[in-house]
């Protein structure tokens, strides 16, 4: 009978040694663990750079990695093999409710930057102008939890900075560095947002403070990372003989391009190819437009065509029309020269077409609400301005709206009672109500309209035949 394989850990002799924590950071998920982790295991000074990450609501992959000392394998698939690596920059996992332990890391001097990765919904933006939800139940519960209690748990992630901010302000902690890691354009300056609204509410002594101490970074990331399977396992034990609770897929592209001043210093990312830049800007719509936003048409219309993942869609010959389509109505509106844009969307060919790298649509699928308005309405909005109407753009809202009424992929959004019920019923008026809830800058656009309803019709049509 075999012997169980050990399970990945220091004690092995697989990774470096923990380094002194000096980064706090707030989504333990598989794409952060596939970029930002990764950019600082790769720093030349990452012996002094540990990461102590904390999961979302969910404790599983801190359950995962604590055994592992917060080690995992980085699976790289090309389209031929795989390249192995176990990352160590990870020095301690949390789950979310460790309160304590988030407080005193944001109280230590020795904490120099926040990054985060909670996706567009861990904001909690409504409104035209997407201020913080202030009406929001969990809002609400930490504005009260907060003002009670600037220690208490908090629900939501501008809560849980807020009340980290506090913490550091009382102790003395020194300046310090947000820096945000989601798919938002000036998502340094959405960060600022939430969290200056919420310390109005909770202190709003704090106010004076940010401004003089805490720096609001932005950053355009760039990694498909899909979700981890028994695959990637195996793939460990066939290469490294451990078995790891917790590897993750992703692909050999990585880009990072950072903006801000990080008072209390920060890795060498640059070591690992990440770029400093003076305004993040061109290429945060770049990868929104370009990337982000034809896999949002992917995540919707190549699921109603029946296929199940970004490689299957993007070898269907309609699918890539549309993304062909829809790159070039977006381009237009990046700001970068020609010759960027053109190398950009054939290295985006060849990313999609990577048959190893298993991006399933209904996990892009997610959160629509939330993804599209900075993903897709950007350019659509642009295009209506010049008297156009952009067939393309059309076809991402249009097979969203379709999505909604039960097409393709099955809806998981943060919104989903909401978004599900307008879209419900006579097909145009369906249309009407979620194009003026998505975007009521165009809710009394007819021809948009028409060209929608059109659209989701022959969405439908395909998806019952």
């Amino acid at each position: 009978m075999s012997q169980p394989l050990p399970r990945l850990s220091r004690y092995h002799g697989h990774g470096r040694p923990p380094a002194p924590v000096r980064i706090a950071h707030l989504g333990l998920g598989n794409f952060f663990r596939a970029h930002q982790a990764w950019y600082t295991e790769h720093a030349g000074d990452a012996a002094e750079w540990g990461i102590a990450a904390f999961t979302g609501r969910r404790p599983d992959a801190a359950r995962a990695l604590a055994p592992q000392d917060g080690l995992y394998t980085l699976v790289v698939r090309t389209a031929e093999a795989d390249d192995v690596e176990v990352i160590g920059s990870v020095s301690a996992v949390h789950a979310a409710e460790d309160n304590p332990a988030w407080l005193d890391y944001l109280r230590s001097e020795e904490t120099a930057v926040v990054t985060l990765t909670v996706t567009e919904a861990g904001y909690r933006r409504a409104g035209e102008h997407l201020d913080l939800d202030l009406d929001h139940p969990d809002v609400r519960a930490d504005i009260e939890a907060l003002r009670e209690d600037p220690t208490a748990p908090a629900r939501t992630t501008p809560g849980r900075l807020v009340a980290g901010l506090i913490a550091r302000r009382a102790a003395e902690g020194g300046p310090l560095t947000i820096l945000s890691c989601d798919n938002l354009p000036g998502n340094g300056e959405v960060v600022a947002t939430v969290v200056r609204e919420l310390a109005e509410q909770v202190e709003p002594s704090l106010l004076p403070w940010l401004d003089s101490d805490v720096d609001f970074a932005t950053s355009m990331v760039d990694r498909i990372t899909p979700a981890t399977t028994d695959e990637e396992r195996a793939t460990v034990r066939e290469h490294l003989g451990l078995e790891d609770a917790s590897p993750v897929p992703t692909e050999p592209f990585t880009e990072w391009v950072i903006q801000g001043r990080f008072p209390a210093g920060r890795p060498r990312w640059e070591d690992a190819g990440a770029v400093l830049v003076d305004d993040v800007a061109p290429y945060e719509r770049r990868k929104l437009f370009l990337l982000n936003g034809s896999h949002s048409l992917l995540a919707y219309a190549g699921s109603i065509r029946g296929h199940q993942s970004v490689a299957d869609a993007i070898a269907d010959p309609t699918c890539r029309a549309w993304v062909e389509a829809w790159w070039d109505e977006a381009a237009a509106h990046v700001g970068l020269p020609e010759a960027d844009i053109a190398a950009y969307r054939a290295a985006l060919l060849e990313r999609y077409g990577n048959p190893r790298i298993q991006h399933l649509l209904a996990q892009i699928a997610k959160d629509g609400s939330q993804k599209l308005p900075v993903r897709v309405l950007p350019t659509l909005r642009a295009e209506r301005a010049a008297g156009r109407l952009p067939s393309a753009a059309v076809v991402a809202v249009a097979a969203w709206i379709a999505h909604l009424r039960g097409a393709g992929a099955p809806v998981g959004d943060v919104r989903a009672e909401e978004v599900v019920a307008l879209a419900r019923g006579e097909r145009a008026d369906a249309v009407r109500r979620v194009l003026a809830e998505l975007a009521p800058d165009l809710g009394a656009d007819a021809e948009l309209a028409t060209a929608l309803t059109d659209q989701v019709a022959a969405f439908e049509t395909a998806a019952d035949a």
